[in-house]
């Protein structure tokens, strides 16, 4: 359901030549001194670089700077750039610079390690890769290089946090003025171009999504509207953008509100505090499982927070989520769930009196009085297999960019309502008519947003030793967890993270404390 808000309104773009860093663009010319971007004060600790605040018109001037970078490198025109960044004033400035240069971008998912980041450079043909020096314990000078020489179309590796012979620096970046520069023309339809290829997995495998500049605003707008946010709000972000959820929740709401963005590398609870009473946040955004378990331990007591944002990327769990409110919520604090459906939609439901998710109402969402304008961003229906169908202007219809070589357009089609199948099974809730999602897509694990295909991970784990196995169980914290079980569980550790796999699949053959405790941590 859409909710309007005449506040949150105040900043919605106009016309098909709006893009994502228009908007930046658009806020810097009309409040170039308001604080754009505060990034975690305690990002010594899992990354290079120490904190940094920009103005927005320090953060205009950094974007078109990364822009004129990555020109200047000889890159054109929609070709695909990668990314993979923590949750820092970089890695916003980095994703905004590749759409100021007229480029594509692809971040990747944290966890991703040098298989997967391969395959998905090689599967889009990219032709740079945006990194940084470490992330945690993980070496990203490292595993950046690994992935370029992986994937032969990749032709520059650019670093924050220093960078080798071969490597271009982009830290100065951050301070230089390219005055000269002028973005790419892309005309009035600029704003239906394709801006970001994110990745899902169907059992097929990787599978990219490509999402315009548009398609994503309408995603902004589905959050932004449920939860009525007030415009020039302070968000508190904790979800990284290396996936659709993350650009969405975060980037997209941020730039329509035309507020103040707090970054959070999650997770630290004594640090998120700390950010929410200094900055006086509004609206702090959460993955789904923490949101409630936040609230009880008095996150959001005694603060400005009138709205948390529970995303849910393992959207059966809502169906067993605790209720809201709670003795950790003041009264002025409400919850919106995100639903999130892969890489394909998402809605935003504001829970009612009682507490309860609402779930998700198939057919066209019913308008209050006040919002017989607002659009219709997203709308459901149940397939005869028994699984959510999606449609509307957030869902994309394209597996890959249209200058991609592509023969995969299938695996992401819709029918002929104009609904793509998202593959999660649901039902009909007792009583309520709304739906409910019931597990994950057939044979896809969910751990914690990151999605695998059980049966290649069976299949590999097999290769390495005969009658080791794998398997998922549910977790009410990430949604499933995987456990494996094998004769040497070291000897399959090291082969797993030699052959470039998750640390999630490298942790499922630690001892049960120790996997449980590596998985808290991501």
């Amino acid at each position: 359901m859409i909710l309007a808000s005449p506040q949150a309104t105040t900043h919605l773009p106009t016309g098909a030549g709006v893009t994502l860093d228009r908007l930046l663009r658009q806020a810097a010319l009309a409040q170039p001194n308001d604080t754009a971007l505060i990034d975690p004060p305690n990002r010594c600790d899992f990354t290079t670089g120490a904190p940094r605040r920009l103005t927005y018109r320090d953060a205009d001037r950094a974007v078109t700077a990364i822009a004129a970078r990555l020109r200047g490198l000889g890159l054109k025109t929609d070709q695909v750039v990668g990314l993979q960044l923590p949750n820092t004033v970089e890695g916003v400035l980095a994703l905004l610079g590749v759409l100021r240069a007229g480029l594509i971008a692809s971040p990747l998912p944290l966890l991703w390690r040098r298989g997967d980041c391969a395959a998905a450079m090689t599967t889009v043909a990219a032709r740079a890769l945006i990194a940084c020096a470490r992330i945690g314990a993980a070496d990203h000078r490292e595993l950046a290089m690994y992935t370029a020489s992986d994937a032969f179309t990749i032709g520059h590796v650019c670093l924050f946090g220093g960078g080798d012979d071969g490597m271009v620096a982009l830290d100065d970046a951050l301070s230089e003025t390219a005055s000269g520069f002028e973005a790419p023309d892309r005309g009035p339809d600029a704003a239906h171009h394709v801006a970001a290829v994110t990745w899902d997995v169907d059992a097929a495998g990787l599978l990219p999504v490509a999402r315009s500049h548009v398609e994503l605003m309408m995603a902004g707008f589905e959050i932004m509207l449920e939860g009525r946010f007030a415009a020039k709000t302070a968000i508190l972000g904790s979800l990284c953008l290396g996936s659709f959820a993350g650009i969405a929740t975060t980037l997209a709401t941020w730039l329509l509100t035309r507020g103040t963005l707090v970054l959070h590398h999650p997770f630290d609870a004594a640090v998120m505090r700390h950010q929410i009473l200094d900055h006086q946040c509004g609206v702090v955004i959460l993955p789904g499982s923490l949101a409630v378990r936040c609230a009880e331990a008095g996150m959001f007591r005694d603060s400005a927070v009138t709205k948390v944002m529970a995303v849910w990327r393992a959207p059966e769990r809502l169906a067993t989520c605790p209720h809201w409110p709670n003795p950790g919520a003041t009264a002025a604090t409400s919850l919106v769930d995100v639903t999130v459906l892969g890489e394909t939609g998402l809605f935003a439901s504001l829970r009612g009196a009682d507490g309860k998710h609402t779930g998700i109402k198939p057919g066209t969402p019913q308008r209050p009085a006040n919002a017989k304008q607002a659009p219709i961003l997203i709308e459901a229906a149940r397939t005869l297999a028994g699984t959510l169908a999606v449609r509307g202007p957030m869902v994309p219809l394209q597996a890959f960019p249209g200058a991609v070589e592509s023969e995969a357009h299938a695996r992401q089609g819709s029918d002929a309502y104009g609904f793509v199948d998202t593959g999660y099974p649901c039902r009909f809730a007792p009583g309520s008519g709304t739906l409910v999602v019931t597990g994950p897509p057939a044979g896809i694990v969910s751990v914690g947003g990151y999605r695998f295909v059980l049966s290649r991970l069976q299949d590999a784990v097999a290769r390495l030793e005969p009658g080791a196995m794998i398997a998922a169980f549910p977790d009410g914290l990430t949604g499933q967890r995987i456990a494996g079980v094998a004769g040497k569980r070291e000897e399959i550790q090291e082969a797993l993270t030699r052959l470039g796999h998750s640390p999630l699949v490298v942790d499922a053959f630690r001892p049960r404390r120790a996997a449980e405790a590596a998985r808290s941590a991501a």
